[in-house]
């Protein structure tokens, strides 16, 4: 089924504000991701993360020499 964008358009505009008003939820559900796929994107961010650190990839620097590299930087 293919339909044209003008044809599309003003079959939106004929349909009751009730029925556009759940349209217009859908379409913004598509564009933007919902809190529980953000949380599920930053849970194996976290998990990639840690299996970097397990496998020797990435080396962790402790808080302490961060902060002292930070006030060093920034207290000239």
């Amino acid at each position: 089924m293919s339909i044209k964008t003008d044809e599309l358009m003003a079959m939106v505009e004929s349909l009751p504000v009730d029925i556009k008003t759940k349209l217009i939820e859908k379409i913004l559900n598509t564009l933007h991701p919902t809190q529980k796929e953000i949380d599920k994107l930053w849970a194996q961010e976290a998990e990639r993360r840690v299996k970097e650190i397990r496998n020797g990839k990435v080396k962790t620097i402790p808080a302490e020499e961060v902060f002292e590299e930070v006030k060093r930087r920034y207290n000239k």
